[in-house]
């Protein structure tokens, strides 16, 4: 069956009352969160992944990409109006969507990037239905030897490309992968770092960590910082409409950020964070007024933020197709498939071909909902902006509490006349570990991926073994896992030659200079 017939049949399951209603719920809930200050995607989806628990998959992960969706459009209102990006892809939109803003000029801004962002999503989810088939065929070829390979080559690109460090992306990921071995062993039922507790046999939830990391650890760190609690709220003056200027100048940007978004995020080493970054520098070349860029140049907007999106679908390649999350929102994905008992893989297209089929087309209909809110509704998410900073994350605190205790809070243990939850001090626990985390520098997604898909690489990385009866040199006689060794290794060692190539550039330069 072609792409066209499966892509037409998730419409069709889209489309129906029910999965309209959760899509609508989940753009509304992502966009509406996602607006707040602070809160980018990834603490958006996270927050609200115990929301989704108690639907059925199809429901939940169609609720779950409105969300996802919800949450990248939302996020470019910060960083308009605060100049608070909630992650780095949404650095580049404050640049020159901040200085707009502050200019009188927030309207148009927040009106190029919503439309930018339907634009983008739009053809980067056409072409994500048309890609993922091609790159299932790919992966099918795949064995346990191969499967570790790409696990490794996940570990290395994630640990490089979030943080300012290599080290401390490698050192949150060892604290994820020594997360993962809590539990029982699968292979051979032992229990593992339990330290006799019966509610950690089954392992650390990856909704709980989630949710701890980003959300709690969030506010912990937001409550520290006098400065961020106080920041004041910059209104949107005059009209929230484009003129005619505004589109001659952002049509093209658009759809240049969507061409340079999409295959950058179905990269392993990719993400929005570099599409942005790439978009913002190619608009300031082709630029016909590149003095404007600096000082609210509205291409600086469209293009950066196009990109972005189109990224976010790009994103969903891999994590569809090889079960790789190459983003800390889609390591929080990928923990919504898990809970449902659904691992993203090649095989997913063949043992769940209608759900699969019927989200991607979801991602259609939770784009055209987007549009239709953001729009009219951008006074509404800017007064959202008020609520006080205290008010918002004690609010969070709770929310994060309770979708916790419904999901899986159950009262597990006693002391004296008290009950309590394992499930709450587990999440109290990952929460200062996040804030910790923040405090330090170090990032949080690899701890994440490495809670997720440390469990799956030491399965494969065993199978293998079992297959060679342990010859370690199984690992390293495939074509496709030499080569995912290299490309793992080019992710470690080229930004280290950036930055000595930067820094040995730097230094030629003040030495001329002294002379």
């Amino acid at each position: 069956m072609d792409t066209f017939s499966l892509l037409g049949q998730g419409l069709i399951a889209a489309l129906q009352w029910q999965n309209l209603i959760y899509a609508l719920i989940g753009v509304t809930l992502g966009t509406a969160v996602g607006v707040l200050p602070g809160i980018g995607p990834a603490l958006t989806v996270a927050l609200l992944l115990p929301v989704t628990y108690k639907l059925d998959p199809a429901g939940s992960l169609i609720m779950f990409a409105g969300i996802y969706y919800g949450g990248m459009y939302g996020g470019s209102t910060t960083s308009i109006l605060l100049n608070t990006p909630g992650e780095s892809a949404s650095i580049v939109t404050a640049l020159e969507g901040n200085k707009m803003a502050r200019q009188g000029r927030g309207g148009p801004a927040l009106a190029t990037a919503a439309i930018g962002s339907f634009i983008a999503g739009l053809i980067a989810t056409l072409a994500l239905a048309f890609v993922a088939p091609w790159v299932v065929k790919f992966a099918l070829a795949f064995g346990p030897a191969e499967y570790f390979a790409l696990m490794v080559l996940a570990f290395i690109t994630v640990s490089a490309a979030f943080g300012d460090s290599a080290l401390r992306g490698l050192t949150a990921l060892f604290i994820g992968l020594g997360l993962g071995l809590i539990g029982i062993d699968l292979q051979t039922g032992q229990a593992r770092l339990s330290f006799g507790i019966p509610d950690l046999l089954d392992g650390i939830e990856v909704t709980t960590l989630a949710v701890a990391l980003f959300a709690i650890g969030e506010t912990l760190k937001i409550a520290s910082d006098k400065a961020a609690v106080n920041e004041e709220v910059l209104a949107v003056k005059g009209s929230v409409w484009m003129t005619r200027e505004d589109w001659k100048r952002s049509w093209i940007p658009w759809l240049r950020g969507t061409a340079i978004g999409f295959p950058i995020g179905a990269m392993p080493a990719g993400g929005a964070d570099v599409a942005s970054f790439l978009s913002y520098s190619a608009e300031k070349t082709f630029a016909k007024k590149p003095e404007e860029f600096g000082t609210g140049a509205i291409e600086g907007v469209a293009g950066p933020e196009a990109a972005n999106n189109a990224s976010a679908a790009g994103t969903l390649v891999p994590l569809l197709t090889l079960g790789l999350p190459t983003t800390a929102t889609a390591a929080i994905m990928l923990a919504g498939f898990q809970q449902f008992g659904l691992q993203p893989g090649p095989l997913l297209f063949t043992n769940n071909a209608a759900l699969v089929w019927a989200l991607i087309a979801s991602l259609l209909v939770a784009n055209f909902m987007l549009i239709v809110l953001n729009l009219p509704l951008i006074g509404l998410w800017v007064r959202l902006l008020t609520i006080p900073r205290p008010w918002l994350y004690g609010g969070i605190l709770v929310f994060a509490t309770l979708g916790t205790l419904g999901a899986n809070g159950a009262m597990s243990g006693q002391l004296g006349p008290i009950r309590f939850s394992f499930e709450l001090l587990l999440l109290l626990g990952f929460g200062i570990l996040g804030y910790l985390l923040r405090r330090f520098g170090y990032p949080i997604a690899p701890v994440v991926v490495g809670l997720i898909l440390g469990p799956m690489a030491e399965q494969q990385l065993r199978r293998a073994l079992a297959i060679s009866q342990g010859d370690a040199l199984i690992l390293f006689q495939s074509p496709i896992a030499i080569t995912l060794y290299v490309l793992a290794a080019a992710a470690v060692l080229f930004p280290l030659w950036m930055r000595l190539r930067g820094r040995g550039e730097v230094l030629g330069q003040l030495a001329s200079d002294e002379d």
